[in-house]
């Protein structure tokens, strides 16, 4: 058996001693009672009785270990062109204030607080100094609109929300103490305090007797030390998009995040202490939160903090300029990413230009790792690049090849095998699993491993009713797709992204994997429309390469041969269109089921999380020209 064969029969067979044996990575104050509490399932809490604290596990026990002189975070903004490190020694003097300064404000153990920030060194040190406390932090994507800040502003109710003047996107600023002021003037619940961070590109004026510089703040507080937690005691809450309008408030527990980040970061990601990892995302979202923050300093390694765009900023080549000037080991990026550097340098020339000799690894998730860019990948990169998948609610790899147990064989298009812990089945309607390459509801059995969600912020019943009533005994994924005969798992789409043409039920992953192995399409989008005859007939949306002068309508006419040849005519494709970007949400991931209501005429909202609303406008141009997309606004969000 290989080493992973190994790992994941043993924490299938004996959980307990598993998860205890990967406990020996963390610092506790007290052990466990229980290594999984099932008294009051579905509602598990794993390391019962443990007492711990988040900060000193990422911070003061390397510098009390002799790591205080290596590199912590390195901050690099080629948005503003700056670049500063921090050493462990020198993150946590500035943890340390900031977390006294929260004391000073009146935040106490499991109180709450707001994060709203840009990507800048104080967002980081924001969470280290709530975890720092025992508070509970919500870090809210930095420039969201003030109508959804305030609905996290409700549900959360903080005692203090922390914050900067503005972001700064490539070509503009975008001021957000103005949405801030906004979120609060809309807001039932009453905020102490704001503390603010001056940025020089756009300063903003403070409110007497509730907002507070943060230079200023910080430069008056004395440090705090950890405050020991409950194991079970939440590190955090981080809202994710519903279609409810309700806020989805992810609850992340202190203890088994911990176990579950430091055996991803040592056998997932395969990173020694001292190494430099990078996760090109942001801190609002949950690759930020787990392999920014909590997990790279966890386990002793430099993390990247990158205040930029992966094209643009300045250019095309920012990512392996980045890997070479700070010698990453392993970089985690989003398939999108990779598509936009395709996009403008579609046969991979300039990485050539760097010397990436140290760099070992590169993973990808947040969409779909279509088969043709992961080549692309590979062929411009030299090293494995490995497609995992997770979700925010699970906080760290669902599946994924473990490059620290000896990577297993790469299916393109499969995230691989699940980690261990993760009992991943493909089931039908009434929760019966189907056979092997047959496509069903992903779904994953009770219980979930340590560092996933216990439940939602204040609404244990929506928990239960989103998550484990369709499928009684498992949790819902709602990601729909196949596991083949080796036992790799293919995920195709989410499960309202399958499309049902006359009684076929069909993934639109399937045919987007088709569309983006055409020669000239950098990316694409696939998503079902209303049909009189089929009910639902698939859409496609393509970007096509820079540099390519070809007539659409051929490029066009090779793409429905491509799907009726490699799929078949059941497919029921025969329309796309050229754009020149997709619409994507702020983390990288298509609005696909937008796009559809656009198409249908059915009323749509602007999503909050959208990167660029003018590309839905191209979209809606482009969805006229193929006879879709009857005249209509977005409705008032």
């Amino acid at each position: 058996m290989s080493q992973y064969d190994t790992a994941y029969a043993s924490a299938s067979r004996d959980p307990d001693a598993f998860w205890a044996d990967a406990a020996r990575h963390v610092h506790w104050e007290k052990p466990w009672d229980r290594v999984l509490d099932d008294s009051r399932a579905p509602f598990y809490r794993w390391f019962a009785g443990a007492r711990v604290n988040t900060c000193y596990n990422c911070l003061d026990r390397h510098v009390e270990a002799g790591r205080g002189e290596q590199d912590a975070l390195i901050y690099d903004s080629p948005i503003t062109g700056t670049i500063r490190h921090f050493t462990y020694r020198e993150l946590l003097a500035r943890v340390a204030k900031a977390a006294g300064g929260l004391a000073a404000l009146g935040v106490g153990k499991g109180d709450r607080v707001i994060i709203y920030m840009p990507m800048v060194p104080e967002a980081i040190i924001a969470m280290l100094a709530c975890a720092r406390i025992g508070a509970v932090h919500s870090v809210v994507f930095g420039g969201f609109a003030a109508h959804e800040l305030a609905t996290r502003i409700d549900d959360a109710t903080p005692k203090v929300i922390l914050s900067a003047s503005c972001g700064i996107e490539p070509g503009r600023v975008v001021p957000y103490k103005p949405l801030l002021d906004k979120a609060i003037a809309l807001s039932a619940a009453k905020v102490g305090a704001c503390v603010i961070l001056q940025r020089e590109q756009a300063p903003a004026a403070l409110i007497e007797g509730r907002d507070v510089d943060w230079a200023e703040w910080e430069a008056a507080a004395a440090p705090a030390g950890c405050v020991t937690v409950d194991a079970t005691d939440p590190l955090y809450i981080l809202y994710t998009s519903g279609t409810t309008g309700e806020p989805k408030g992810i609850v992340r527990d202190n203890g088994g995040h911990l176990v579950a980040l430091a055996w991803s970061m040592r056998n997932i990601y395969g990173v020694e202490p001292g190494e430099v990892f990078w996760a090109a995302s942001d801190v609002g979202w949950v690759v930020g939160h787990s392999y920014i923050c909590y997990g790279p300093l966890l386990n002793g390694n430099t993390s990247i903090l990158f205040e930029g765009k992966p094209v643009g900023t300045p250019d095309a080549a920012t990512y392996w300029r980045l890997i070479e000037r700070h010698q990453v080991k392993v970089m985690f990026t989003a398939p999108t990413a990779l598509r936009a550097i395709k996009q403008q340098d579609p046969d991979g020339q300039l990485a050539g230009n760097f010397d990436l000799s140290r760099f070992a690894a590169l993973f990808v998730a947040g969409e779909r790792g279509d088969p043709d860019t992961i080549r692309w990948a590979e062929r411009t990169l030299g090293v494995p690049v490995i497609d995992h998948w997770w979700q925010t609610e699970t906080g760290w790899p669902i599946n994924a090849n473990h490059r620290g147990l000896g990577f297993y064989p790469v299916k393109h298009g499969s995230p691989g095998k699940p980690a261990p812990g993760f009992d991943v089945q493909v089931v039908d309607e009434a929760a019966r699993p189907v056979a092997a390459g047959e496509t069903g509801a992903i779904v994953i059995k009770l219980p979930l491993p340590p560092g996933c969600f216990p439940t939602l912020w204040g609404h244990d019943e929506a928990f239960r009713e989103k998550y484990l009533t369709d499928f009684p005994g498992f949790y819902k994924t709602g990601d729909a797709g196949f596991i083949d005969e080796d036992g790799y798992l293919f995920v195709m789409s989410r499960t309202d992204d399958v499309i049902n043409v006359a009684g076929h039920r069909l993934s639109t992953g399937a045919i987007e994997e088709v569309l983006g192995g055409h020669g000239d399409v950098a990316e694409c989008a696939v998503f079902g429309v209303a049909d009189p005859l089929k009910g639902q007939v698939p859409l496609g949306l393509v970007v096509l390469k820079a540099g390519t002068n070809r007539h659409h309508a051929e490029i066009i006419r090779e793409l429905v041969a491509l799907v009726r040849d490699q799929i078949g005519p059941v497919a029921a494709f025969k329309t796309a269109a050229v754009v020149p970007r997709l619409p994507k949400t702020r983390s990288g991931k298509i609005l696909r089921g937008t796009m559809q209501k656009i198409a249908d005429g059915a009323p749509w909202a602007m999503p909050a999380t959208i990167d660029d609303p003018a590309t839905l406008d191209d979209v809606g141009v482009a969805l006229r020209g193929a006879g879709y997309a009857p005249d209509q606004k977005a409705e008032p969000a």
